[in-house]
């Protein structure tokens, strides 16, 4: 691996105006004074840093769900997925992964499938880490049916900062796990509701690598990981 590679990361296409303002602004803060004019330089850098796009390995064993986000797992529990699915109303075992602004905002699939229903909700903008972030903040819900008709669904919830959820995806369209299929700006939450019967295979607290680490398994009956920090 070049030491480049080892700093600089692939940028997200959405993130090419925000770095160019960045920098636009950054140029007028030199003529003004050369320390303001390094602090933009900073706030660019973070901004380029916020919006990378870091190839990751993706298992690609059938039945392994994988987390949609980088960030820490906040909660677990049950719940009901949002109404406007359409999905069965029953609780269903719901993993909170919680993006802080300095974590990879670029998010995947969990699983492969076919996105069965979308829906956009407008909602408040409370922290992300909060429980009723996932029922009040403005959200953006996929359902993805794979192939043995079983259903998931991954939810982008927006956050205190974030104002803005990214979906490159539409209903019909056909996911491969880890595939990108959009992006938050600037802190927020994601929800994945697994399938009935299925036990996480992650803990509260632990870390998360988007399209890399493995949320549950749809061929093992395993029964929930206990976790502690050490």
């Amino acid at each position: 691996m070049k030491m480049r590679d080892t700093f600089l990361k692939p940028m997200h296409p959405e993130g090419r105006k925000f770095v160019g303002i960045f920098a636009a602004v950054t140029l007028l803060l030199f003529l003004l004074s050369a320390v303001l004019g390094w602090i933009g330089v900073g706030l660019t850098i973070w901004c380029y840093y916020f919006f990378r796009d870091p190839v990751r390995i993706t298992p690609t064993r059938d039945g392994l769900i994988v987390s949609p986000a980088d960030g820490i797992v906040s909660l677990i529990e049950k719940a009901t997925p949002p109404a406007e699915l359409g999905m069965p109303d029953m609780p269903l075992t719901r993993i909170s992964v919680f993006m802080s602004v300095f974590n990879c905002h670029v998010n995947r699939a969990p699983i492969a499938g076919k996105i069965a229903a979308i829906a956009y909700r407008p909602g408040k903008f409370f922290n992300a880490s909060l429980d009723k972030a996932s029922a009040d903040n403005e959200r953006n819900s996929l359902c993805i049916e794979m192939s043995d008709g079983r259903q998931l669904a991954v939810v982008q919830i927006a956050g205190l900062v974030a104002r803005r959820i990214v979906c490159f995806s539409a209903k019909g369209d056909t996911l491969r796990t880890g595939e990108r299929f959009g992006l938050i700006r600037f802190g927020s939450r994601l929800d994945v509701y697994l399938p009935d019967g299925l036990n996480p295979m992650v803990s509260l607290g632990q870390t998360m690598i988007a399209g890399e680490t493995v949320l549950a398994d749809l061929a093992t009956s395993e029964a929930t990981r206990i976790g502690r920090a050490d």
